[in-house]
């Protein structure tokens, strides 16, 4: 048996023996049992900011059971303005996840979130890629000074494995009208790209040097960027005859050394590249305003489509791009694997944004067909599927009413659900409190990290949950 395999052996057994499971199942499939809550009842379920006394006496793993995973917290400790600010990441290199708010960024131990290091900025942040380099480098946009209204003007790489700042550049303008109070950025290899409206730029990880800058073929316009193991171009495409028709988008795959396209492809006029759901097998999902329709494709690896759907079920505005046109990558419901993507999903709402993704279904990328869906989760749960390992699609389940956050495993053949890592009861309350329009998830070496997207100042006995891990 593998090691995942006795786990989840384990798991299922302690969860049934501690009551409370329910059931998952899939269309037409047997019947799997799913962790469900397991705490006592005299643990305290509160909303996460502490029974009384302060956060600080406030213990998610009150009353843990064997075999549940232990959760560490950690709250924001800086002032922030009072309306709070945006918090990015989280980043996982090595031993070490690293989170970040515009005045800096900090990097807590992934085994038990001890502070490691902080690393204070100049200016604020105004820019950050959704993963750094395969080296742990992560290259950030800051601005000129400290006012509100300053502007983007420079590049700072950082260290996040000892938290050390790198090379600082000013970005060279591409033209006179090269100004944003707000940069898109992508890491692709050694290369970070740089978008702006209708401008891009490239440089070196490594040393800040510029690799390329902005090119209009056809007079298409680059507005985004998306990293990995490929680096993936979105760019507008103005009717030449008609400043006033809505023009094309253009999806392309570009050398990172050269910004120069390896193929290209342009959706239909109206609608609109809402998110990069995968880049390997590449996956885009996109819009149609006046329909109130969206669509997947999937392309092949020279850029031709493999199929393109219409799919019958509804997706979060943040994994279709409706309501939302920046963060390319920032749909955390979705993974896919050569053949199937696996996300997020729930009934189709009365707009392209879906609150309630309380299902996760597969579809078929050569066909665009659903091949299965789980049936839904009870009121108040959603799932997340986080990424495909071994077989099976690992995928975060928000707490409820009376549970906790847990990950199962799906079998990635047909939906098959099996107990992975069960969070303990007590967990619940600063689970609750990473809202799913904002939150932001990574799964990494066998563990999940919860950050919420947004934080506020510490307060007298009100703590602002930052971010929030269990695993192995």
């Amino acid at each position: 048996m593998t090691a995942v395999g006795a786990v989840a052996a384990l798991l299922a057994a302690l969860l049934l023996i501690g009551g409370g499971a329910y059931r998952l199942t899939v269309r037409g499939g047997p019947a799997q049992p799913l962790a469900g809550p397991s705490g006592s009842p005299s643990v305290d379920q509160g909303d996460g900011k502490g029974p009384g006394g302060g956060p600080g006496t406030y213990d998610p793993n009150a009353g843990i059971r064997a075999g549940e995973a232990r959760v560490w917290l950690r709250d924001n400790q800086a002032e922030v303005p009072g309306s709070g600010v945006s918090q990015y990441g989280p980043w996982r290199v090595g031993d070490t996840v690293v989170g970040a708010i515009p005045s800096g960024l900090t990097g807590y131990a992934v085994a038990d979130g001890q502070e490691k290091w902080k690393l204070p900025l100049q200016t604020p942040l105004c820019g950050v890629p959704p993963a750094p380099s395969a080296q742990g480098k992560l290259v950030v946009g800051v601005k000129e000074s400290t006012s509100e209204t300053s502007r983007c003007t420079h590049l700072q790489q950082v260290d996040l494995a000892t938290g050390k700042a790198g090379w600082k550049i000013p970005l060279p303008p591409e033209s006179d009208r090269d100004t944003t109070t707000q940069f898109e950025l992508a890491i692709s290899g050694d290369t970070v790209v740089v978008a702006r409206p209708a401008l891009m730029s490239g440089f070196s990880v490594t040393d800040g040097h510029k690799l390329f800058g902005t090119s209009s073929p056809n007079g298409c316009y680059p507005s985004a960027f998306a990293g990995g193991s490929r680096l993936i171009g979105i760019r507008r495409c103005p009717d030449p005859n008609d400043v006033r028709a809505p023009g094309q988008e253009m999806v392309e795959e570009l050398d990172p050394a050269t910004g120069g396209a390896r193929w290209s492809y342009k959706f239909a006029p109206d609608w609109t590249v809402g998110r990069v759901l995968s880049v390997d097998p590449l996956v885009i999902a996109a819009h149609h305003k006046d329909k109130k329709t969206w669509n997947l494709t999937a392309f092949a690896a020279d850029g031709t489509v493999r199929s393109q759907s219409t799919p019958s079920f509804g997706v979060s505005g943040r994994c279709n791009g409706w309501g939302n046109a920046s963060g390319f990558q920032e749909c955390y419901a979705a993974a896919a694997d050569a053949d199937t993507l696996y996300i997020g999903a729930g009934k189709p709402g009365t707009t392209l944004d879906t609150e309630a993704t309380d299902q996760v279904v597969a579809v078929d990328l050569n066909t665009g067909k659903e091949r299965w869906r789980t049936t839904e989760q009870p009121k108040g749960r959603t799932m997340w599927p986080l990424a495909v390992e071994d077989g099976r699609v690992l995928t975060y389940v928000t707490p409820g009413n009376n549970e906790a956050g847990a990950v199962v495993s799906l079998a990635a053949a047909d939906g098959a659900s099996q107990p992975f890592l069960q969070s303990p009861a007590a967990a619940r309350g600063a689970q609750g409190v990473f809202y799913s329009h904002g939150i932001r998830i990574s799964w990494a070496g066998g563990r999940l990290f919860l950050l919420n997207g947004r934080v506020n100042s510490p307060e007298p006995r009100k703590a602002s949950r930052a971010i929030l891990s269990f695993g192995k």
